[in-house]
């Protein structure tokens, strides 16, 4: 049976089974780094001790998540050599510096300061560990700019040329090539996701402490904190959307027509089709419930901007329709359900309820993975929506893979399903354990008392502050 099946398929369903559970911990660490940052910052401007007792809280819950996407993310680099030789030789050039740039630049930044703010609270100050805490989180966005600088390259290739030997080469520059038509607007969508998937995880934990005991400090806060960024930040991310949007109907069109649906074109202005069953056989959607006009609106901001259809382009050159369709609208129902949510929680505080609203308390619980489901929804959309090419409109998928045999691509495929089942799955396990303890009841501060006078450091007065609420966390 496995002779039948083909192997670049296989190694496509490789790459994305691993990538996935690749992407979940990135985008948890980017906005968990920036939180962490944020709380201990707080800390040091209020001497609440809630705050201290929080970043206690969530740096535990960082470093596992944060080793668990190193780990994932090294298999990725080794299936550009396996599976996708071709795609490597032809496009390393350029792949492979952006990449080692981000070793250099960010993955060196985080190591170095991560243990520095894991473990370093006994041995240098306060500033120097928020200075190592704001380090980690500048690390964690610089490693996302530069891997979206490299997909978006794949996406809109700019500032190369193809040499004899069909390579892509730099050709102009490489601000060029780093700042190709897309990488801005992928750049700020993606990062907006993380910090909502984040804050949706966050309020999510939140409100199951205040399931259970509605007073506990720790838990409010987190809660109200995370709700205000569900109110906040939920439009910049749809209006980034937007514009993202845009720019990929201009760059990337037959893309942003199977997100829609549309196969015919709409020279009066396209519909917005909310649900249908698309049929890539015959060109349409089966029992579709559409909007006139909608579509040409929401595109070209003109209901009656004409579209063309996918039919206007060569079939070869379509994505798999059915798939990015769904994979779009989970991700929009899902960032529509986040600005339901927000709003819901700022009618819940303007009326003294944010804390008291059980059903509100619920929905977030239930809201709490909404995010991870939605980065993965928009990463099927985008790579699935730039099929059938590795490099769009210039390399395809089909002639970007070694010379495997399918039987060798399905061993691994099974082989990293039984692994990543087993080890991520203990993993998460543990993370939710983790989650699932409620924060320190009380406010452990940082002293305040001329401690060199006593005869103690000031290094030595945070860590017994630390160690207090560590102890007290224990008990709980």
């Amino acid at each position: 049976m496995l002779e039948q099946l083909d192997a670049v398929f296989l190694a496509r369903v490789q790459f994305a089974f691993t990538v996935s559970f690749h992407f979940i911990f990135p985008a948890f660490s980017i906005g968990l780094a920036s939180y962490l940052m944020v709380l201990e910052g707080l800390w040091l401007k209020t001497g609440r001790g809630v705050y201290a007792n929080l970043y206690r809280y969530w740096m535990k819950i960082f470093a596992v998540g944060f080793g668990m996407g190193v780990v994932s993310g090294v298999v990725l680099s080794y299936q550009f050599g396996t599976n996708w030789s071709v795609f490597s030789t032809k496009a390393g050039a350029i792949v492979g510096p952006l990449m080692g740039y981000e070793v250099i630049t960010a993955f060196f930044l985080e190591a170095g300061f991560l243990g520095v703010m894991l473990f370093g609270i006994s041995k240098v100050g306060k500033r120097l560990h928020f200075f190592a805490t704001c380090m980690v989180a500048l690390g964690t966005f610089i490693s996302a700019f530069w891997i979206l600088s490299v997909n978006s390259w794949m996406q809109t290739p700019a500032g190369f040329e193809i040499n004899e030997q069909g390579q892509f080469v730099v050709g102009g520059s490489w601000w060029d090539v780093i700042f190709n038509p897309s990488f801005p607007y992928r750049l700020a969508h993606t990062v907006i996701a993380a910090y909502l998937t984040t804050a949706f995880a966050v309020g999510g934990v939140g409100a199951w402490h205040l399931l259970k005991d509605r007073s506990n400090p720790g838990a409010r806060k987190m809660f109200s904190m995370a709700m205000w960024m569900a109110v906040v930040v939920t439009p910049i991310q749809i209006v980034a959307g937007d514009l993202h949007g845009l720019n990929t109907l201009e760059h990337q069109p037959v893309k942003v027509l199977a997100m829609e649906g549309d196969f015919d074109p709409s020279p009066d202005g396209a519909p917005l089709i909310l649900f249908g069953l698309p049929d890539q056989e015959t060109a349409q959607v089966h029992y579709k419930v559409a909007i006139p006009k909608l579509g040409s609106l929401v595109l070209k901001h003109d209901p009656n901007a004409p579209l063309p259809g996918l039919t206007d382009y060569p079939r070869e050159d379509w994505p798999p329709v059915a798939v990015v369709f769904w994979s779009f609208r989970v991700m929009v129902a899902i960032g529509l359900a986040m600005l339901a949510l927000g709003l819901w929680s700022l009618i819940a505080r303007r009326r003294k309820r944010l804390f008291e609203s059980r059903a509100l308390h619920r929905t977030a619980v239930l809201m709490g993975p909404a995010g991870f489901v939605a980065v993965i929804a928009g990463w099927i959309t985008t790579e699935v929506g730039r099929q059938p090419f590795t490099v769009y409109g210039l390399l395809r998928t089909a002639e970007s893979a070694s010379p495997l045999d399918a039987p060798a691509v399905a061993t691994s495929l099974i082989a990293f399903i039984l692994v990543y089942s087993a080890v991520f799955g203990a993993g998460i396990y543990y993370l939710l354990r983790l989650m699932g303890q409620p924060p320190h009841r009380g406010e452990t501060e940082p002293s305040h008392v001329p401690v060199r006078a006593a005869g103690i450091t000031p290094a030595a007065s945070m860590e017994a502050a630390w160690a207090k609420g560590g102890a007290a966390d224990g008990k709980h």
